[in-house]
């Protein structure tokens, strides 16, 4: 009977155990961290792409109308 008792409490102790990680919490938090300052990085460098060209400096060229088949209406 007391085999049977300390194995129980044995399969019920590993089953509750934590899952493992590659490292502690605070090293992983700190790589989300990095990795979250790396894409904002990339995303700033986007919008600084984005904002060279002033609004309204663009020139616009009047397109031909197209037909419902994607031709142009001198066909």
């Amino acid at each position: 009977m007391l085999t049977l008792v300390t194995t129980l409490t044995t399969t019920l102790l590993a089953v509750e155990e934590k899952a493992p990680t590659f490292a502690p919490p605070a090293v992983i938090a700190l790589i989300a961290a990095i990795v979250f300052t790396m894409f904002g990085f990339v995303t700033f460098s986007y919008k600084n792409v984005a904002n060279r060209q002033q609004p309204g400096k663009v020139p616009v060229v009047a397109q031909k109308p197209i037909d419902e088949y994607g031709h142009t209406e001198d066909h």
